[in-house]
């Protein structure tokens, strides 16, 4: 293959997926998405993945500083000045001078030390922030996905609901015709139809809303038509309570989160707390100075040690300790409160789920055997021998079988990434896999053009 022939088709490959990730989609668009597009969409998108990332960057930027007030800072001044005397012999002249000082801090009671551990458990509590963010956008699609999914199941049941009714009414319309049925049964007929179109409407609402919903998880203009692919099945969960409740405790981010806030807090009585103690420092100053610019004539040098100490303040260096004391507290509460908070919610939806997957279970039986009693209701009435009442019964029973079919497997597969989220399975960002990838074509496309110009001489 030669080198023409593999860069077209980079460029396709790259053409490819540059329109297949672009953030818009012209107005009234049909787009196929299954859920890893899905999410891919949302994370290149959404906004808050990238206030989380500046979040961090931010944090990294402060604890970098902190860390680095440790070494020796080095500043320069400068002054120039004009004036004389008010008295003779009156005289005017100009005065430059310059000092050039390096400082550095040897002993500050905590205070360095303080800032940075707090510096340290914020950048922490940022770091697991993005990550935190990453398993929430996950929620959120999935959660769309399937919601977006149940609408268009619910809309089908509907609309499948409404054929039923309407044939039903045909059959009834054909029997009273002929004298063997009463004009009641018509006219009670009519009445479900009706009821059941309104219905519909209501489903297909639902499902434009759902839709208008997803597309703005992902990026897409509002119109934008979705075709998804059907995930709204049951896959077994084969975790108990107890492994979700250990996994939790070691990678939900709220809880590393609330450690961190506690590490800050601890800082933060450590700066407080210096407040008490001598700040001692070293210092090497030179000055210069002279009566025309730029003042550099040397004058004179000098170092030394420079030990300052808070005697007396009327009490508010002992205020901020009692108010950083306070703050500890509120983050040792606060990590318990989430503790206990993260147990409730992992319990919660281990328990949604499993009820979930009974449903399943229990549901899927009853729509066969609804779909059966509509069977014989509909011959038994052909047959004179039942009623119209028992055939309308009859259909809202399916109707309502196959609705709780499909919301227990839209509650089992929300609750499954309810579960996920709430023990803190970890979600990488799909883009960012992308990136990795397309740059790893890139160099293998140029690597191949080079062994192709290598061989062609």
């Amino acid at each position: 293959m030669n080198r023409n022939k593999l860069t077209k088709r980079f460029l396709l490959l790259s053409a490819a997926l540059t329109m297949a990730l672009s953030q818009s989609a012209f107005a009234g668009e049909t787009v196929a998405l299954n859920l890893d597009d899905a999410m891919l969409r949302a994370f290149q998108t959404n906004p808050t993945v990238s206030i989380a990332q500046y979040e961090l960057d931010s944090a990294r930027a402060s604890y970098n500083a902190a860390r680095q007030s440790r070494g020796i800072s080095i500043s320069a001044n400068h002054d120039s000045n004009r004036g004389g005397n008010n008295d003779a012999p009156k005289s005017i002249k100009n005065t430059h001078s310059n000092t050039l000082t390096a400082a550095l801090p040897i002993f500050t009671g905590g205070k360095l030390s303080g800032t940075i551990k707090q510096a340290k458990a914020n950048y922490q509590y940022n770091e697991v922030g993005v990550q935190r963010t990453y398993n929430e956008m996950r929620s959120t699609v999935t959660d769309g996905y399937f919601k977006m999914l149940q609408a268009d199941n619910i809309q089908k049941l509907s609309a499948e609901s409404v054929t039923r009714l309407e044939d039903h009414l045909k059959n009834v319309q054909a029997q009273y015709d002929v004298g063997v049925v009463a004009k009641v049964d018509v006219l009670r007929s009519q009445v479900e139809l009706a009821n059941a179109k309104q219905t519909l409407i209501q489903a297909e609402n639902s499902y434009q809303v759902a839709e208008a919903n997803m597309n703005k998880i992902v990026g897409l203009p509002m119109d934008t038509t979705l075709q998804l692919d059907n995930l709204l099945v049951y896959n077994a969960y084969d975790k108990n309570m107890d492994d979700c409740l250990a996994y939790a405790a070691e990678h939900r981010p709220e809880l590393m989160q609330a450690k961190y806030g506690v590490d800050s807090a601890k800082g933060a009585l450590m700066v407080a707390r210096s407040g008490h103690m001598p700040q001692v420092s070293a210092s090497a100053t030179q000055a210069l100075g002279s009566d025309h610019w730029l003042g550099d004539n040397r004058t004179k040098w000098y170092a030394g040690i420079n030990v300052k100490m808070n005697v007396f303040d009327t009490g508010v260096t002992l205020s901020k300790i009692h108010g950083a004391e306070a703050d500890l507290k509120k983050a040792e509460e606060t990590y318990r409160d989430t503790v206990n908070a993260v147990n409730l919610d992992v319990r919660s939806n281990y328990l949604g789920l499993r009820e979930a997957e009974k449903r399943i279970s229990t549901t899927k039986l009853a729509v066969e055997q609804a779909d059966e009693d509509y069977r014989i209701a509909q011959l038994r009435y052909m047959s004179g021998v039942g009623t119209n009442t028992d055939v309308l019964d009859a259909q809202v029973a399916l109707t309502q079988a196959k609705t709780n079919y499909t919301k227990a497997l839209y509650d089992y597969n929300t609750s499954k990434t309810a579960l996920e989220t709430s023990i803190g399975v970890p979600m990488s960002n799909p883009a960012t896999a992308v990136k990795v990838q397309a740059a790893k074509t890139a160099e293998a496309v140029k690597a191949t053009e080079a062994a192709t110009e290598e061989a062609a001489k």
